[in-house]
């Protein structure tokens, strides 16, 4: 009897499917940037506008003394105080535009990737926006809530009479962090599913989401296993990231400050290259789990 194929098993073999196609990881690096850059751009102009408004040297951030971290986590977290209504006037418009500038542009590119990925599957960008604005609320609401979580942590060991505590606050950093990681992991995979549904059953958006919470204990399995190892090679860039942007650091007398600008320009370009790669990966994955366990249910449903 053959065992069951575990959700990760055949992750070399669709790495070497994408691979092969690289206009697939081409389409899903352009239309993250034609979003990421403008974004980023807006976020530098208003920056510069912040810091015009009120200095560093102002907010004391000159004046933080990198010598005694306990001392150090006092000023900053003043010097956050003094930040945090710029950087909150600011967000209460360009978070809403970027959010609907991301879901319109994730939708259509996220729908074109699809198509290239399998010609056979219409071309539905408007259900996909929706999906794709559903999936952003979600991950909004993950992060406010490990943002409030942490701002908790920050109150009870930082910015409290006496002598902060950088131990017990490192551990709850730590703890929440990779506890959001793990809930994220465990509640997001129905709307990571839920386009596949929707374009390869032809359902609604609405339609895809519903069905998504009824697939199956052992479909559901293994959702939530590649969910959890993609989150982990996602983490495990970061960190090689920060490994390739750190190792000349010895060097850097030598090398001089713009080159090193260069490296960890080039170090966050692997990072966001590599990410969009495996997100293909994890798609393409996630075709295959939907014809292993779901093809020849949806043709039944489809001839009755």
């Amino acid at each position: 009897m053959t065992p069951p194929l575990r959700g990760t098993q055949s992750l070399v073999g669709q790495m070497g499917w994408v691979t092969a196609r690289p206009s697939l990881t081409a389409i899903e690096i352009a239309w993250r940037w034609l979003f990421g850059i403008p974004f980023l751009a807006v976020c530098w102009f208003q920056a510069q506008r912040i810091l015009i408004a009120l200095p560093l040297d102002t907010a004391g951030f000159n004046d933080i003394d990198t010598q005694n971290p306990w001392v150090a986590a006092v000023q900053i977290s003043h010097v956050w105080a003094a930040y945090a209504p710029y950087l909150l006037a600011v967000l209460r418009w360009l978070f809403p535009v970027a959010a609907v500038a991301w879901v319109l542009v994730s939708g259509i590119g996220r729908s074109l990737v699809f198509k290239r990925m399998e010609p056979r599957l219409p071309f539905r960008p408007v259900p996909m926006i929706a999906l794709q604005a559903a999936w952003l609320a979600l991950a909004t609401a993950m992060f406010w809530g490990w943002f409030r979580s942490i701002e908790w942590v920050a109150n009870t060991h930082i910015a409290t009479p006496g002598e902060p505590d950088l131990v017990g606050y490192s551990i709850w950093l730590i703890f929440l962090s990779l506890g959001f990681f793990t809930a994220w992991a465990l509640v997001s995979w129905p709307l990571l599913i839920a386009p596949l549904l929707m374009l390869l059953e032809e359902r609604s958006a609405l339609s895809s989401i519903r069905e998504s919470f009824r697939l199956g204990k052992a479909f559901t399995g293994k959702l939530v296993e590649i969910n959890l190892v993609m989150g982990i090679v996602k983490l495990a860039l970061i960190v090689l990231a920060m490994v390739l942007s750190a190792a000349p650091l010895p060097f850097s007398d030598e090398l001089g400050s713009e080159a090193m600008h260069w490296i960890v320009a080039s170090a966050v370009v692997f990072f966001c290259v590599a990410s969009d790669y495996f997100q293909v990966v994890r798609l393409k994955g996630l075709i295959e789990f939907w014809r292993m366990f779901r093809a020849r249910e949806s043709a039944r449903q489809q001839v009755s």
